[in-house]
C-alpha cells in the first residue's frame, strides 16, 4: 500500500473552477472519506487520483512517485464504480481475471489471485454465474474482487453502496470495513451519506463548493465542527442553528433565552453569533441550561429513539431526540432545553468560536 500526497491541486472546465487549491495527506494503510453535497467536487477529486481526469494546477504523489502525468494504467491504483461495471457475457471469474489477462499476467498467478480473492469475499460458490444471475450486492463484491486481484497500490471507491437497498447497504459497509482491515489497504472512498462516513473513515474529508472545509477523525468533526457548513453537514438529524448576539462578558442571548458561555475577549458586545445544539443534547422540559418555549410539530417515532419537531415562538423550527414514549402529541405547548456545555458558538462568518 502507499501514502497519498495531493498538493494545491487545481482542476477547471474552461472558466469553471471544480477544485480549488486541494491540499490532502491520504496515509499508508488508511480509509479517507470525501463527502459534501452533490456537486461540491469530491468525485471528481476522486477521478483527479485516478488519472481519469486531467488536473489543471499543483501535484500528486502516490507511494512517493510523482503521478500527475501518468496514465491511470501506471498508477498502480484500482478503482470500484457505482455502477459495478461488470462484463455482463463473462462469469464472475472471467470479470475478475479479465484486467490481469489483458496485463499479461501468467496463467498460474491469475488462477491464485482470483482464487484468493474469491476467498476473502465468500464468492467461490458463484464463480461459473454471471453477473445477471447475482444479487446487487453480490455484483459489487465481484467488482471489489476484480480490483483487489489487480494488487494495487491505492483502492478508490465512487459511491459503491447507492445502488443498493438500505439492508444491503448495511450488511456490504461491514464487509468493505473488514476488507480494509484484513488487506490493510489505503483507501479512497467516495459517499454523499454521512453514515457511511462516520462508519468507515479513519479520516473524513468535507468538502464544499471546489474546496475542503475540514479534514480530520469522524468524532472530532462530530464534536468540534471548524464552521457552519461541517457542523450542519456531519450529524443526522442536522444540528439546530439559532441566530443571536453577544449581550455582555461571556453572555450570549438566542432565541429569546440568555445564556453565560465562556467566550475569548475577541467577542464583544454587539457581535453576531450562531448557537448550535445537536438534536440529542436537547431535553424535553428540563435541562441544567436554558429553557425555550415551543409547540410540538411532529413526533417522529422510530422506536426507541424518536425525534420531536418544535416550533419556537420566532417560527422556527428545531428537533429534539426522544427516548421511549413521548409523552406529547402535535400541537402540545412544551419548554425545551440544552446544556450550554453542549453548545457550539460560530461567529458572523461561520467560524468555530472556541
Amino acid at each position: 500500500m502507499a501514502e497519498v500526497l495531493i498538493d494545491k491541486l487545481c482542476k477547471s472546465y474552461g472558466s469553471a473552477e471544480i477544485l480549488k487549491d486541494i491540499d490532502l495527506k491520504v496515509e499508508d494503510g488508511s480509509f479517507v472519506v470525501l463527502v459534501g453535497p452533490s456537486g461540491c467536487g469530491k468525485s471528481t477529486l476522486l477521478r483527479c487520483i485516478a488519472g481519469l481526469e486531467p488536473i489543471s494546477a499543483g501535484g500528486m504523489t502516490i507511494g512517493g512517485r510523482q503521478v500527475k502525468n501518468l496514465p491511470p494504467a501506471k498508477r498502480e491504483i484500482a478503482m470500484v464504480f457505482q455502477s459495478y461495471a461488470l462484463y455482463p457475457h463473462m462469469d464472475v471469474k472471467g470479470n475478475m481475471a479479465f484486467g490481469l489477462r489483458f496485463a499479461g499476467t501468467p496463467k498460474a498467478e491469475i488462477e491464485a489471485r482470483v482464487a484468493e480473492a474469491a476467498r476473502i469475499l465468500q464468492l467461490e460458490p458463484l464463480l461459473k454465474r454471471r453477473p445477471r444471475e447475482l444479487s446487487g450486492g453480490q455484483r459489487q463484491r465481484v467488482a471489489i474482487g476484480r480490483a483487489i486481484v489487480r494488487k494495487p497500490q491505492v483502492f478508490l471507491f465512487d459511491e459503491p453502496l447507492s445502488n443498493l437497498d438500505a439492508a444491503l447497504r448495511i450488511n456490504t459497509r461491514v464487509e468493505i470495513a473488514k476488507l480494509h482491515k484484513l488487506l490493510n489497504a489505503t483507501i479512497v472512498y467516495v459517499t454523499h451519506d454521512q453514515v457511511e462516513a462516520m462508519t468507515l473513515a479513519d479520516k473524513i474529508v468535507v468538502m464544499n463548493k471546489g474546496r475542503i472545509e475540514q479534514a480530520g477523525k469522524p468524532l472530532d468533526l462530530y464534536y468540534k465542527p471548524a464552521n457552519l457548513f461541517v457542523a450542519g453537514f456531519i450529524g443526522s438529524p442536522a444540528m439546530n442553528f439559532l441566530e443571536g448576539h453577544v449581550t455582555g462578558s461571556g453572555r450570549v442571548e438566542a432565541a429569546g433565552s440568555g445564556l453565560t458561555l465562556r467566550l475569548p475577549s475577541s467577542c464583544k458586545p454587539g457581535d453576531k453569533v450562531t448557537l448550535g445544539v445537536r438534536p440529542e443534547h436537547m431535553n424535553l422540559g428540563a435541562a441544567p441550561g436554558p429553557l425555550l418555549q415551543a409547540q410540538v410539530d411532529l413526533i417522529e417515532r422510530l422506536g426507541e429513539t424518536g425525534y420531536a419537531h418544535l416550533r419556537l415562538p420566532t417560527g422556527q423550527v428545531v428537533i429534539s431526540e426522544v427516548r421511549g414514549e413521548p409523552g406529547h402529541v402535535t400541537g402540545d405547548s412544551i419548554s425545551v432545553g440544552f446544556d450550554p456545555v453542549r453548545c457550539h458558538i460560530f461567529d458572523a462568518a461561520g467560524r468555530r468560536i472556541e
